[in-house]
């Protein structure tokens, strides 16, 4: 890690987000979280096929906000271990 936030030092918040480990890191979190919210919270319309597109839209940003949110995490982590 040290030699990670070392090459990262000069780095913006976007550069770091763009990273290999935080990228994947992050696909994980939004996969095993996304679909735990997406059955809570979409569950009967997925178990029924009836899904419309309000539903698909509502579906997909419950996958896009877990990688958000791991993202922004782990950015911030990096920033804190720079300045340490």
């Amino acid at each position: 890690m040290a030699k990670l936030v070392n090459f990262v030092r000069q780095e913006s918040a976007v550069g770091l987000a763009l990273l290999r480990p935080v990228r994947r890191r992050a696909l994980r979190i939004s996969l095993a979280v996304g679909t735990i919210l997406a059955i809570i919270n979409h569950g009967d319309t997925i178990f029924w096929g009836s899904i419309s597109q309000s539903d698909a839209i509502r579906i997909a940003v419950t996958y896009v906000v877990p990688y958000c949110v791991s993202t922004l995490s782990s950015v911030m982590a990096i920033r804190e271990l720079q300045t340490v």
